[in-house]
């Protein structure tokens, strides 16, 4: 068994029906549960979820109001194991960020790293696979590819 760590966009694929990554999102989450690995969160992708799941359609948001945001990540929680923040995991991203001269909004990508190396994590479930590869301590996977076969977890 696997421990792997669960990417805020393919958690908010699988809450949009309409979209077109939505039945890929659920069945790698399916297939992953069935070969007995274990699906885990940390905060950071709740706070994101939550940040997205508010805001309004318009804006690329799910558009649901705060009780039915609150509603989702109950389920949510209920769903998957979530990994608390630690102090070290400041220090594992202060580390990387600086390693691998993050700019910008990599900053967030570089926080999840730290969270996965802090708690011992290989793998990180995510559309942006291009966007950890720096972290060779990590090993992204995208919903396609668990699908397709092509990476045998």
């Amino acid at each position: 068994m696997m421990q792997i760590l669960i990417d805020t966009n393919v958690l908010l694929r699988s809450a949009e029906p309409g979209h077109v990554h939505f039945q890929c999102s659920v069945d790698a989450m399916d297939v992953l549960r069935s070969r007995g690995h274990e699906l885990i969160l940390v905060p950071q992708i709740l706070y994101e979820y939550w940040s997205v799941a508010t805001r309004p359609l318009a804006n690329n948001g799910l558009g649901l109001s705060p009780a039915e945001a609150a509603v989702e990540l109950a389920t949510i929680r209920r769903l998957f194991r979530l990994f608390l923040d630690e102090r070290g995991i400041y220090s594992a991203w202060s580390e990387l960020v600086v390693s691998h001269a993050v700019r910008g909004k990599q900053a967030h990508d570089a926080r999840l790293a730290a969270a996965v190396q802090r708690h011992s994590i290989s793998y990180l479930l995510t559309f942006n696979t291009v966007d950890f590869l720096r972290y060779q301590f990590l090993t992204a996977v995208s919903p396609i590819d668990v699908l397709s076969g092509a990476i045998p977890i």
